[in-house]
């Protein structure tokens, strides 16, 4: 049985593919952290991993990379995986969006999705309720005054207060700024006459996932994440 460690998930950046692209250097301890797919035995998604995690895994020929060319997925272990790299930097294939990892004689592209060979239990659809994942369905806005703020100037609010019996959960929590915050007090939105942008409710992926899949840099998990409405 192989076992899956959540990573830490970078910053990520939207790529325009319609620019010439030229690579900039990353490091290797940033490209280590880039989230990649990890799919079970049976191409389903299992869950996002670290590159570190996934080259330990490819290395003990636990997974294999699986790569989108042309409409078709292409199966590499990590020797063969090793090779392509080779001829993508003989021939200046680099792109900007791809993570890229220097060892002492050679580089190696961090891949997108690996699948993992031994393991074959099936994708548990769960979404893990917390702060962050309330901010990033709720897209850092506001959910009375509209507007976007940084993490420090966020909070979380019951629409039906705590003390009145309010629960912890999805349908009952709203991302609101401070003042916001403050100004509604313990009264329903109603009673403060203040109005929700969206009536707030359980996210059908993991907000996370939601925003990387609109992202260039993370195009290939589309074909083995069924698409789902918020």
């Amino acid at each position: 049985m192989v076992s899956l460690a959540q990573p830490t998930a970078p910053e990520l950046l939207a790529v325009d593919n319609d620019r010439p692209l030229m690579r900039k250097p990353v490091s290797t301890s940033a490209a280590l952290q880039a989230n990649i797919l990890a799919l079970n035995r049976n191409f389903l998604a299992v869950q996002v991993i670290s590159a570190k995690r996934a080259f330990c895994l490819l290395c003990k020929g636990l997974a294999e990379v699986i790569h989108v060319e042309g409409g078709a997925y292409c199966a590499y272990d990590f020797d063969a995986w090793r090779e392509l790299c080779d001829l993508k930097v003989a021939v200046g294939e680099q792109r900007d969006y791809e993570d890229w990892i220097r060892a002492v004689n050679f580089e190696i592209q961090v891949p997108r999705v690996v699948r993992l060979l031994t393991y074959d239990r099936v994708p548990r659809n769960t979404v893990k309720f917390n702060r962050r994942n309330i901010f990033l369905r709720d897209g850092h806005r506001c959910q009375y005054c509209g507007k976007r703020y940084s993490t420090p100037r966020l909070s979380l609010d019951h629409v039906m207060p705590k003390s009145r019996g309010g629960a912890d959960t999805w349908e009952n929590i709203v991302c609101a700024c401070l003042k916001c915050n403050v100004d509604k007090g313990g009264r329903t939105p109603s009673e403060a006459g203040m109005k929700l942008l969206q009536k707030p409710i359980k996210p059908k992926r993991s907000p996370l996932l939601s925003r990387q899949l609109s992202l260039s840099k993370y195009e290939s998990w589309r074909n083995f994440i069924p698409h789902s409405t918020e």
